[in-house]
């Protein structure tokens, strides 16, 4: 197949914190090219719902327009979202049917047809199916069989993962995205998604945790022997580590952020005990200086109760450090938190690693889009063209002539960072006095337009 007669498959993340669009295409090595990116902060999203429609409707369109303004030729209509919320729930059940004819080998269609009678399975009123992921199959008595297409017998069945949610959440996301005036293709678990685009085929099967750490909330993927064994949704993200420091230090929200970015450390231990940084004072009160211990201790409190809702979730469904050799992979924006591995690894007893979307993206793209907390929409893009190679959904054959724009290639990058000034590794304390008068001049400009307003 010639990849420019693929089709352009467009994942839209919509986070608390940002909104990102990301387009893509497969080349004939099997990779992704990213033919379009934009991002938006987020708006109108609590612990990944939508709550406020007209808010996300303008962040959406926003991320759209930075898309357009990557690549002038893409044209974007069809987009696979990703839903999270700690709304999520999921249950196991187990479904067979008996053949007509058991002397005939089976058939993908019968498998489709098991795969639907499972969305008749009920559940809670309020909630929806949002999908059916077969696990392990059997035909009459042999059992563990990966696709049952081909064999023969007279009963054909197997193991589900249902993931529900609740109706007016996905609903609000819709509602959302056609408001856009897009159209939603699929809606996906975002650990599923963000699992997809960071793990391999040799995860999957020494047994893994995906712990996806987003704005609103941190979702979790467990993989083992090639199955998905178990997901959930841990209502807590890095927006509840910002707030904790700004409640803990008295600060501002944008300054807890900023504080969490840029000195932040996932353990207190390992932060330096005589470094600080300097808050500039509000309407004449004195500057503020703020341990970086202090800092990292905050930090270190909520991860920590992240990771002990991981190992709870993990000794739930029977799978501890003995069963999972390939550790927990941790991705996400959050992820990027400094000495987070040695925290994760120390809690969960697990080896960690970060979990990055660069194996299935084609070579040359810019570092940016290879940053963690874009594996979900690399992963959405992942799952429509599972769909597509399956054909589980119809594709338009379209955008041949869209090609790779030079923005989003390393080489426009490298021009780009020759003409910029390089930056060099300081210490804290020589850092802090740059960062903290840049930030001090955007917070004079604020307080000249609105003078008691908190920064959003």
């Amino acid at each position: 197949m010639n990849h420019n007669e693929s089709p352009i498959i467009v994942g839209l993340d919509i986070g608390t914190t940002k909104i990102a669009a990301i387009a893509g295409r497969k080349n004939e090595y099997g990779k992704l090219e990213i033919l379009g990116f934009g991002r938006a902060n987020s708006n109108g999203v609590q612990h990944g719902q939508v709550l406020n429609i007209d808010q996300t409707i303008k962040a959406i369109q926003a991320a759209l327009e930075n898309c357009a303004q990557s690549n002038p030729d893409l044209e974007i209509s069809e987009v696979y979202v990703g839903i999270a919320g700690h709304h999520i729930k999921s249950l196991q059940t187990r479904g067979d049917i008996v053949r007509q004819d058991p002397d005939v080998e089976i058939q993908s269609w019968e498998i489709d047809q098991l795969i639907n009678n499972q969305r008749k399975t009920f559940i809670p009123a309020g909630d929806q199916i949002i999908d059916v992921i077969s696990q392990d199959f059997h035909v009459d008595s042999i059992q563990n069989i990966k696709d049952p297409v081909g064999y023969n017998g007279v009963k054909v069945g197997a193991n589900f993962h249902i993931i529900t949610g609740d109706r007016n959440a996905i609903r609000n996301i819709h509602r959302a995205v056609d408001r856009s005036g897009l159209k939603t293709k699929d809606l996906v678990l975002q650990p599923l998604a963000s699992a997809s685009a960071v793990m391999s085929e040799i995860d999957m099967e020494a047994g893994v945790a995906i712990l996806d750490i987003g704005g609103g909330t941190s979702d979790l993927a467990v993989f083992y022997e090639g199955i998905l064994k178990h997901t959930a949704v841990i209502p807590f993200g890095g927006e509840n580590i910002t707030n904790d420091i700004r409640m803990g230090l008295g600060v501002l929200k944008s300054q807890a952020e900023a504080m969490k970015v840029q000195f932040g450390s996932a353990l207190a231990d390992e932060a330096k005990a005589n470094a600080y940084i300097t808050i500039p004072g509000l309407k004449g009160m004195p500057a503020k200086e703020i341990s970086v211990k202090n800092l990292a201790a905050i930090i270190q409190a909520r991860m920590g109760e992240i990771l002990d809702f991981v190992t709870y979730h993990l000794k739930q469904v029977g799978l501890d450090h003995r069963a999972l050799n390939g550790g927990i992979i941790l991705t996400g924006g959050g992820s990027q938190l400094k000495h987070l591995i040695q925290l994760t690894e120390y809690t969960t007893g697990l080896n960690a690693r970060i979990g990055l979307p660069n194996e299935h993206l084609a070579a040359n793209h810019i570092d940016e889009l290879k940053k963690p907390m874009y594996a979900t929409c690399i992963g959405l893009i992942l799952k429509g063209y599972n769909d597509y190679e399956h054909k589980y959904k119809e594709f338009a054959e379209k955008f041949a002539k869209v090609e790779v724009p030079e923005g989003l290639t390393k080489k426009a990058a490298l021009v780009k960072e020759e003409e910029a000034p390089v930056a060099t590794t300081v210490d804290v304390t020589a850092r802090k006095e740059r960062f903290w008068d840049k930030f001090k001049n955007n917070l004079i400009d604020l307080f000249k337009e609105e003078e008691d307003q908190v920064i959003r």
